[in-house]
């Protein structure tokens, strides 16, 4: 019934829906049931293809239900595919562990007309190697939904300052509530290593060390071409009490996200001194107000 209990909740979370917990133990109780039944000699019928085909619906119906025929179908290649997975890892993990090719050898029989596997597996073993398995599946899934949700939040970000043009891949985050709050003008953040070239060597160093404010308090010994356009922005850091952000003011800041191209001369840059993202797939954090800006 865990083994049975855990495919089916791990189908809900790959289809989206909220299991019932009353009908996935009612539908683990059938599967554990024909497993039994399964033990007697007389009923061997039960281990034919149809019966287990049969059951295996039979479970996904007491689970979830049949709204509709396109829906039920992906729940059956969601079902399958959580079974498939959690047999390969039994499979796979057991010959990993097999020390020499003898004990390889020892699991095959050789008959006229095909080969014979035989396995030595105890049930604790399979429960746990399951459980792997189907959560390296789901870690795999979350991963890859997370990949795609950030993706539908991407946009193109180009800040114009005089001549000067910076273009980067940006991350709309809807949770980015930072203002600078006395002109209350949205920040969005970027990655000061774009701007390396522009800033000065000890500018850049007292970013990556969060010591702007005594920058702007002029214990900055390089000359910065953009002084008169440099804020400092409060922010709460994580168990940092209040800190300061560098923000340059720019000319503009055009967005484009999904053919839609926004505006905005309303907005700081946030510098921030090291990576918003491992990967680097996004190297700005965008205000969700300034993709409202529509330019005509």
């Amino acid at each position: 019934m865990l083994v049975d209990g855990s495919m089916l909740l791990l189908t809900a979370w790959i289809r989206g829906v909220k299991a019932r917990p009353l009908r996935v133990l009612a539908a683990a109780a059938i599967g554990a049931v024909y497993v039994v039944l399964m033990l007697f000699p007389p009923l061997s019928f039960l281990f034919t293809v149809v019966v287990k085909v049969a059951i295996s619906l039979a479970m996904l119906l007491v689970a979830f239900g049949l709204q509709d025929t396109r829906s039920f179908l992906r729940y059956i290649g969601a079902f399958y595919a959580v079974n498939f997975v959690a047999a390969g890892a039994v499979l796979g993990i057991h010959y990993l562990l097999l020390s020499g090719s003898d004990e390889v050898w020892n699991t095959m029989r050789f008959l006229q007309n095909g080969i014979s596997a035989e396995l030595e597996m105890g049930a604790w073993f399979v429960i746990c190697v399951v459980c792997i398995g189907l959560y390296l599946l789901k870690s795999v899934v979350a991963g890859r939904r997370q990949k795609e949700l950030v993706l539908t939040h991407l946009a193109e970000v180009t800040v114009i300052i005089g001549d000067t043009e910076y273009r980067c891949i940006g991350l709309v985050d809807t949770g980015n509530q930072l203002y600078d709050p006395l002109s209350r003008t949205p920040v969005m953040v970027m990655e000061a290593s774009l701007w390396e070239d522009d800033i000065p060597p000890g500018w850049m160093k007292g970013i990556r060390e969060c010591q702007t404010d005594r920058l702007v308090a002029g214990l900055g010994e390089d000359e910065f071409k953009w002084q008169d356009r440099i804020r400092l922005v409060p922010y709460r850091g994580i168990n940092k009490g209040t800190q300061f952000m560098l923000a340059i003011k720019p000319d503009g800041v055009v967005i484009e996200r999904e053919g839609i191209r926004s505006e905005s001369s309303k907005v700081l840059i946030g510098l921030d001194g090291g990576k918003l993202v491992a990967d680097g797939s996004y190297r700005a954090i965008i205000h969700p107000s300034l993709v409202e800006n529509r330019a005509g």
